[in-house]
């Protein structure tokens, strides 16, 4: 076996200039994670607040309850809050909230979301940041919070900034990214047409397994979790375009006048007037780092 496996500056080094990595493949197709949502922020926080949406959020949290960790009164570091799916169930246990979201639109919706729990005392503070601006150490933020949250944010990029998120935490830090391909029902049946091959297959962003095998390299205890999760909405025909246009740019596919009738006449022949039917989702990896050294047999576990 070669020794860089167990070289951390190797996967370090990996990491960072890996071109199939998110915030890399991001970078590629000039999309800025900051503004991906401006346009969204909407239905997204529409969907977040669903019943569906709902569950999916209660999920992970029992999840991580699931892990011995009693949220009513930690100090929560919420990074990538978006428009508060985890921010309000965590506020509504009994944490006290500092939640990063540096999308406008987004914070706007957060702020609403959070009236009524902020409305006698501060629940969850909003920082209408990027995580990545701020200066962690001006801020006091420096293993600050018992639990610093990560969901699916462009904020973990590599291994160094893996570091500066787990340097907010006292206690506990979790952190969830693609485990692969990401699967998107009406961008697999367009990207034939308009030269980007059939449906994508392999590892995908190989974030996650980055992410894991650092974790074991420096020494950390943790526990994770891979799951295939799968959701479906209906979207307008104006919708559906506008949200594949925007997917095929992950694939270096420019969205201009051709593409976008291309697209669009598609749609039209095969839905209609809509709705236009869409299932997306993949792997999805999850990791509870243990910052604090204890044992198993310390938490007071039924074993």
């Amino acid at each position: 076996m070669k020794k860089e496996w167990f070289d951390a500056a190797a996967w370090e080094q990996a990491w960072e200039e890996d071109p199939m990595a998110q915030t890399n493949r991001m970078k590629q197709a000039g999309i800025d994670m900051t503004r991906s949502f401006d346009g969204k922020a909407d239905s997204f926080n529409r969907e977040v607040f669903s019943e569906g949406g709902r569950r999916r959020s209660e999920r992970i949290i029992r999840w991580i309850e699931g892990q011995n960790i009693d949220l009513k009164g930690l100090r929560v570091l919420d990074i990538g809050a978006a428009s508060g799916g985890f921010a309000v169930p965590f506020a509504q246990r009994g944490a006290v909230v500092t939640a990063v979201e540096p999308c406008l639109p987004l914070v706007e919706l957060l702020r609403q979301n959070t009236e009524e729990l902020n409305r006698e005392h501060t629940r969850v503070d909003i920082v209408p940041q990027a995580f990545e601006e701020l200066d962690i150490a001006a801020k006091g933020w420096q293993q600050a919070f018992d639990l610093v949250f990560v969901s699916m944010c462009p904020a973990i990029a590599d291994w160094k900034s893996v570091e500066r998120v787990l340097a907010c935490a006292r206690r506990y830090c979790y952190i969830s990214l693609s485990a692969g391909e990401r699967e998107h029902s009406l961008l697999n049946e367009v990207l034939p047409l308009v030269g980007g091959g059939g449906k994508r297959e392999g590892a995908g962003a190989p974030d996650m397994g980055y992410l894991l095998h650092l974790l074991y390299l420096k020494g950390f205890a943790y526990e994770s979790i891979v799951t295939w999760e799968m959701k479906s909405a209906d979207y307008s025909p104006e919708q559906a375009v506008d949200e594949v246009m925007s997917l095929l740019k992950h694939s270096r596919i420019r969205d201009d006048h051709p593409t976008r009738r291309i697209v669009s006449d598609y749609v039209a022949a095969t839905y209609g007037e809509g709705p236009v039917p869409v299932s997306q989702g993949g792997r999805f990896g999850k990791v509870l780092i243990r910052v604090q050294k204890e044992s198993m047999y310390s938490r007071n576990e039924k074993l």
